[in-house]
């Protein structure tokens, strides 16, 4: 038995507060030194450069926007299923890999890579990815990073677009919350940019005032004659996701798509930063172990093995192909000066870090049998020998029952509401914790679709303007509307047609190779920048996200996809496990072929730098 003297010290040591305390102290250390390291020696940034926004302002997509504004943007856009989801998967392997990955992962990887395409785009006149590659490495290069991209957002943006869907679905209340951000972003955006022109401060008050009344008002949606009208189906959730997408892609960015994403921001951030205070106030207790047994593979959740799986399911909170996008896409169109980089593309990716492991610490709170009753289907729960613990109190005190509601973002609302509900004062109001922390949920997922379809808008605008001119002029209407409608059309059905269990490992992948190919094309820009003796500091996760990607993606082929696809007895499943595979094939040759023109452009340029031998005497 324990002394009296050690319990202190060990309920300390086997709660959740000394992974708060490793991770904040992590995050804190590799912002203070790493990234002043970064801004001032890699980069060199520079305010007295004139900064895209200015020098090519043009009131729709280039707009300088002030650095708090546009951190919100970004860190709006950046954060979506990815880091709150993730997490909650990888918890099946135990929470000693996945709390290393999201840490170390995000101050050596995912923040760097922010980061610096963030500054090398911003010195290229905002240029999108492929267009940096095309300029720095070869046309070819260019050529296939956009081909990869075009395919990795539409995927990216379907994985992240199926969570909210599934989140939302048959959920009146929390619909009904995310429908009205929309009118209220609307009327922000006139209000601090057309009525009252830098009016932050008041237009914060009311669309901050007007979110928390919406959460409140949505509590009597249920049950009364409005419920049919926010009630929908998977399919009609992911149509009328679609059609948001599209609209936010083709109005300005000021009048929707900027104070939508500023406003989740603060709800986001703020639910954050009052998870941390709810977790050091209760303490939870830690109940999944370090490893679980599922780390050599079989698991329910994550069919493959702890490596590399974990390191493609946990993607966003430690590095996210996607950030390249956005971080080469909208935000360097609107960075007021270059020193803002850092605290928006360092910064805002610690913050998605930290959103990551508050994620995992709710989910790590719950009982394992709970964890696995909620994530699994009841078919396949009742084969893990498992008894649940806690599991119909807790349906009973949110109002639903969570049992085999998969995808992860139900059983990480549940562990929300469930710190939130034993912090002293606040007993009792469990099922309004819950709804609260399914709309969280869903703001952080929705304003990553609109950004990243307005990017993909882009992207495919550049492309097709090879073939037409006129396409690739972001300002002309109608190849907006052309684009856009391409692309939702395109995550929306991948959406409409898939479960999670086959398209978000398609997303960790994908994702990931797109992370691996930014590093590679901001590795060539430091070392043709003339400071290739810092070009390890992209190269070393370069290294390590490339070769668990592709090996992930190999298994992914030849152990789920390849064999969906021979097993099935259904037509359309049968094509969509070769639609999976050759997609997941294509992106990963692309990649590959990407990666090796850098490697050759970075032997030519170290080779024409290189002094000739100097003459031998005889």
């Amino acid at each position: 038995m324990d002394s009296p003297a050690l319990s202190p010290l060990l309920a300390f040591l086997h709660s959740a507060l000394p992974i708060l305390i490793f991770a904040i102290c992590a995050l804190t250390i590799g912002y203070r030194y790493y990234s002043a390291f970064l801004a001032a020696r890699v980069m060199a940034l520079d305010d007295a450069r004139v900064t895209p926004a200015h020098r090519l302002y043009d009131g729709q997509n280039y707009h300088p926007i002030g650095r708090w504004v546009l951190f919100g943007h970004h860190f709006a856009a950046i954060a979506g299923a990815g880091p709150l989801i993730g997490p909650v998967l990888a918890a099946q392997f135990g929470w000693a890999p996945g709390l290393l990955w999201l840490v170390v992962g995000v101050v050596l990887g995912g923040a760097v890579h922010d980061f610096v395409i963030l500054a090398a785009s911003v010195r290229r006149d905002g240029k999108s990815l492929a267009e940096i590659a095309r300029s720095e490495i070869n046309p070819f290069a260019g050529f296939t990073a956009m081909l990869a991209i075009l395919f990795i957002v539409v995927i990216a943006l379907a994985g992240l677009g199926l969570a909210v869907v599934n989140a939302l679905q048959h959920s009146p209340w929390g619909t009904f919350t995310i429908a009205v951000t929309i009118p209220l972003a609307l009327f922000m955006g006139f209000y601090m940019y057309r009525w009252r022109k830098g009016a932050f401060r008041s237009g914060t008050i009311i669309g901050v005032a007007g979110l928390i009344l919406a959460v409140v008002v949505g509590r009597y949606i249920p049950g009364s004659f409005l419920e049919p009208w926010f009630t929908f189906t998977k399919t009609q959730l992911t149509w009328l996701l679609a059609t948001y997408g599209f609209v936010a892609s083709v109005l300005p960015v000021w009048m929707l798509l900027c104070p939508r994403d500023y406003l989740s921001s603060y709800m986001k951030i703020g639910t954050v930063a009052a998870l941390a205070i709810g977790v050091l106030l209760v303490a939870p207790r830690i109940q999944m172990p370090a490893f679980t047994p599922f780390v050599s593979g079989g698991g329910p959740i994550i069919p493959g093995k702890v490596f590399p799986f974990c390191f493609i399911t946990i993607a966003c909170g430690a590095i996210s192909g996607f950030h390249s996008l956005v971080s080469s896409g909208t935000t360097p169109k609107m960075l007021d000066k270059e020193s803002d980089a850092r605290a928006i593309g360092y910064g805002a990716m610690l913050c998605e870090g930290f959103v990551g492991v508050m994620a995992f610490i709710a989910v790590l709170s719950l009982a394992p049998p709970d964890y696995f009753a909620i994530n699994v289907p009841p078919e396949r729960f009742k084969t893990l020998g498992m008894e649940v613990v806690n599991l119909p109190e807790l349906s009973r005190e949110v109002g639903e029952d969570v049992a085999g509601r998969t995808g992860g973002a139900v059983s990480l609302a549940v562990g929300m509401a469930h710190i939130f509900a034993n912090i002293p004062g606040l007993r009792g109001l469990m099922a309004y914790w819950y709804h609260f922390a399914i709309m969280f949920e869903a703001l952080f997922i929705l304003t990553t679709i609109d950004a990243g379809t307005r990017v993909a808008r882009f992207l495919l605008q550049e492309f097709l303007g090879k073939f037409y001119k006129p396409m690739e002029r972001t300002d002309w209407m109608p190849g907006a509307v052309i684009a856009s409608l391409l692309v939702v059309g395109a995550w929306g059905y991948f959406i409409d047609t898939g479960t999670i269990s086959t398209i978000w490992p398609m997303f960790g992948i994908a994702n990931q190779l797109l992370a691996a190919m930014a590093l590679s094309i901001g590795t060539t820009v430091i070392i043709k920048s003339g400071r290739p003796r810092y070009a390890w500091v992209t190269l070393l996760p370069l290294a390590f996200v490339a070769t668990t990607t592709l090996t992930a993606g190999w298994l992914s082929i030849t152990d789920i996809f390849l064999p969906m696809a021979r097993q099935a007895a259904a037509a359309a499943v049968r094509f969509q496990g070769y639609l999976n595979a050759g997609l997941t094939a294509v992106m990963m040759t692309c990649i590959v072929l990407t990666i090796g023109n850098c490697v050759l452009a970075w032997i030519g340029h170290l080779g024409a730098r290189a002094p000739a031998p100097a003459a031998i005497d005889n």
